[in-house]
């Protein structure tokens, strides 16, 4: 790929990325001091929704940050950060619910949080390893003058290892979208919000997903990138 070309690509992803990232944590300000009128903090909406729907074995925990909420299936855990666990807003029950959407997900079985789980795995040693196994393999193959093909085999396994990573990534946009849209649906259903304090909840979570949409080009650009490099090795062969 000429450089003016991956620049052309590159600079606006960096661009979308940060916009992303802006936008989901000044829409979460902004809904964070608007109080839902059920004045219910964000460990009370997460309560609530799992037990009407039968969820006894979830505890919800408090953890450290901001907007790192998160939902541990092996640990039957879910935590929610400073800004969500005590706070009556708008937001922190937004998105608390969609913390519940994944309980949920697992807990019916949907298909693309099955396998979002069973890729965990292997997304993780791929992110990890990809890049450093495509850096040795392209200066293994420049130090090589013999034409062993070591190195060209090594950026072959970090290509498919980053390849997973980005499955992983592909996989995982429709399951934080489900999550949303269950998190709108429960909340309204058990009179946590109003018709009209959904609103507000949706452009927080909508805000949210643009940075795995951001991921998700990000690591789609990577990809290419990596392919480049193993189309390179493949035409000198």
């Amino acid at each position: 790929m000429p450089f003016y070309l991956y620049l052309l690509i590159l600079i606006p992803l960096i661009a979308f990325s940060g916009w992303a990232s802006a936008k989901v944590n000044s829409t979460f300000n902004a809904f964070d001091k608007v109080p839902n009128r059920a004045c219910m903090t964000g460990y009370d909406a997460a309560v609530r929704l799992m037990r009407n729907r039968g969820v006894t074995d979830i505890s919800v925990n408090r953890v450290n940050g901001k907007l790192s909420d998160h939902y541990h299936p092996k640990k039957k855990q879910v935590n929610l950060s400073r800004s969500t666990y005590g706070s009556i807003s708008v937001a922190a029950v937004a998105v608390a619910a969609h913390e519940i959407g994944h309980v949920m997900q697992k807990k019916q079985g949907y298909l693309p949080y099955k396998l979002r789980s069973v890729l965990v795995p292997a997304a993780n040693i791929g992110s990890n390893l990809a890049l450093p196994l495509v850096i040795i393999g392209i200066l293994l193959d420049l130090a090589i003058l013999s034409g062993s093909p070591a190195g060209r085999y090594c950026v072959y396994i970090g290509i498919a290892f980053y390849a997973l990573s980005t499955l992983f990534v592909l996989v995982t946009l429709p399951v934080e979208l489900d999550a949303s849209k269950r998190a709108k649906r429960m909340l309204v259903e058990d009179g946590i919000l109003a018709a009209d304090e959904v609103e507000g909840a949706g452009k927080v979570l909508s805000a949210a997903a643009m940075t795995y949409v951001a991921s998700l080009f990000a690591s789609l650009f990577n990809l290419l990138r990596f392919a480049l490099f193993a189309l390179s090795f493949l035409r000198r062969d």
